[in-house]
């Protein structure tokens, strides 16, 4: 290369541009062929000149190259016959084959003025059959600091062509089209069809019209060919000192372009993906909302069921006491015991455990309605995959795993939070309350645990308390009609203070433990929204980097245009 103080000068802006690309690459978590990619820009301003040589297998690129080089130095067929990348450097002994640090790379020598200072590299077919062809081609592009491009006039410019070169646009290579087998064009006026049909592709893909040169590499082996004299004229400009400076320059910086561009985009994939997140976790906070209304929506007709069995029992009490409380029963009201009892079996009757029932099927709700919401939030966001473009990204890793660790958390609350765990909790904080409710309640039992035996337990005790001291010695004539309407109060007045008690009491449980879900479903995901805005934070600073590299590269790329 050669090297001016305006040159050196290039240099070093290009080293620290490309360090700091890199090490920008880095931070941000890029994709490990980007951070590759930026690492291999440093290192090309130390190699040979790169010539790469790409085509289709079956365009005579082996023949192409003995031709230019005007000896017979690959293998020619009619089959792929390169099934790996040679570098071909100028070289005391001919044909000797070194071996690189990549398995399909080889070096390899020949003693030719033309490769002083020059590596001329010879690639695998574009559409070969065997993939590892194009990958091979492919991953070399990055490093070319000038590409010739070689089609064949019997099938130019086609499908699996334009798409290389669009790659080659995209990494900012210099390309020079070659047409090989131009013996094959039997007119001017086919040649000249051609050109024009190639120029017109080349220029829609690349956005310029590139030099395309008719050759035949045959005709070149076999005596001369014009086209091919003038490829090598082009060659010799392009292949000038100042002219391989200005390219070797340039190529490192149309790769730090591309790599660039990319991050940009990726930035951009993951803040529309964070702002998507972002609007999914408050539509979330609204399902949150909307759920625990209609969790209390529901609980109204629950309650409602239970403030029958309520009334039922009422009516049954109602029934016994007008049945009982009668001078024709004097002798039952007697004895207060067996008084007791007939009350239990006829008015309590199966109460406690109809509330028992209702008590269960009220739980199993809201235990199932719970998980099924947890269940659908988790898969939800689980199911969120961000777009392509950040694939394979620290920001895709740590965003997929702060969402398996939300999936994580539902799963440890359908392990931990079961009806029967829900059922204790609220019989722990229900039971207390129910006693000093309807007073002087008995035994620890309580909601989802045999409640209803409770409730059923107060109904005996506060209208075995109605009944007492209604015995024979204690009867007057007009006692008796009146300790019956006395009764009938009382009965309404016990049984609407354990009516609103039990509400009281389940409502408040109820909404404590939807207070509790909720607390879980915020404590799940609040790591992944302090992410969100965290990483909000980042692509902001991200994108200001991005701008800064974005002008020193744009301003370098000025001046090595300049050079020419």
């Amino acid at each position: 290369m050669l090297v001016s103080n305006r040159v050196q000068d290039l240099l070093s802006r290009e080293r620290a541009l490309l360090a700091d690309l890199q090490a920008f690459l880095e931070t941000q978590g890029a994709p490990p062929e980007a951070v590759e990619y930026a690492r291999g820009a440093v290192r090309s301003l130390d190699e040979s000149f790169l010539l790469v040589v790409v085509g289709e297998f079956n365009a005579g690129k082996s023949s192409f190259v003995n031709a230019l080089l005007g000896a017979t130095v690959l293998p020619e067929g009619v089959t792929p016959t390169t099934d790996r990348i040679y570098v071909l450097v100028h070289g005391d002994r001919p044909g000797q084959m070194e071996p690189t640090r990549d398995p399909f790379v080889s070096r390899l020598t020949y003693p030719l003025r033309s490769l002083e200072g020059v590596a001329l590299v010879d690639t695998p077919g574009t559409n070969a059959i065997i993939r590892q062809h194009q990958a091979l081609t492919e991953g070399f592009l990055p490093r070319a600091d000038l590409v010739l491009f070689l089609t064949s006039a019997d099938r130019p410019f086609t499908e699996s062509e334009r798409q290389f070169l669009a790659l080659a646009a995209r990494w900012g290579r210099s390309v020079v089209l070659v047409v090989n087998k131009a013996d094959l064009l039997e007119t001017p006026e086919a040649r000249e069809q051609v050109r024009q049909f190639v120029e017109t592709g080349a220029r829609g893909v690349l956005g310029l019209t590139p030099p395309v040169f008719l050759i035949s590499a045959r005709g070149e082996q076999r005596g001369g060919d014009p086209g091919f004299a003038a490829l090598r004229d082009a060659l010799r400009t392009r292949l000038s000192e100042t002219e391989r400076t200005r390219l070797k320059l340039q190529s490192p910086l149309g790769t730090a372009a591309e790599i660039l561009s990319g991050e940009e985009t990726r930035a951009e994939a993951a803040r529309r993906t964070l702002t998507e997140d972002l609007s999914i976790l408050r539509d979330l906070e609204a399902q949150r909302e909307r759920h625990r209304e209609t969790m209390l929506g529901e609980l109204d007709g629950q309650l409602n069921r239970l403030g029958r069995l309520l009334s039922e029992f009422e009516v049954r009490a109602d029934r016994f006491i007008d049945a009982r409380l009668r001078f024709s029963n004097l002798r039952g009201l007697m004895n207060s015991r067996e008084l007791e009892e007939d009350f239990r079996r006829e008015a309590v009757a199966d109460l406690p455990d109809a509330l028992d029932r209702q008590f269960g099927t009220m739980i199993d709700r809201f235990v199932e309605a719970n998980l099924h919401f947890w269940e659908d939030v988790q898969a939800f966001l689980v199911r969120r995959q961000p777009s392509n473009e950040v694939a394979r990204t620290r920001f895709s890793y740590d965003r997929g795993a702060l969402l398996e660790g939300i999936a994580g958390s539902a799963r440890e609350h359908l392990e931990t939070t079961t009806e029967h765990e829900l059922a204790r909790q609220l019989a722990r904080d229900a039971e207390d309350a129910l006693k000093g409710a309807v007073g002087g309640l008995a035994g620890g039992i309580g909601i989802g645990a045999g409640l209803g035996a409770l409730v059923g337990a107060s109904a005996v005790d506060f209208t075995g308390g109605i009944l007492a001291g209604l015995t024979l010695g204690s009867l007057g004539l007009f006692v008796l009609p009146n300790k019956r309407l006395q009764a009938h109060r009382q009965l309404r007045q016990k049984v609407a203070g354990l009516r609103q008690a039990l509400e009281r009491i389940v409502r408040r449980e109820y909404e404590r433990e939807q207070e509790r879900a909720d607390a879980r479903l915020r404590d799940a995901i609040s790591p992944y929204t302090r992410f969100t805005e965290q990483e909000q934070a980042r692509l902001g600073q991200a994108a200001a980097r991005a701008a800064e590299l974005r002008v020193r590269l744009e301003s370098l790329q000025a001046d090595v245009k300049a050079l020419a």
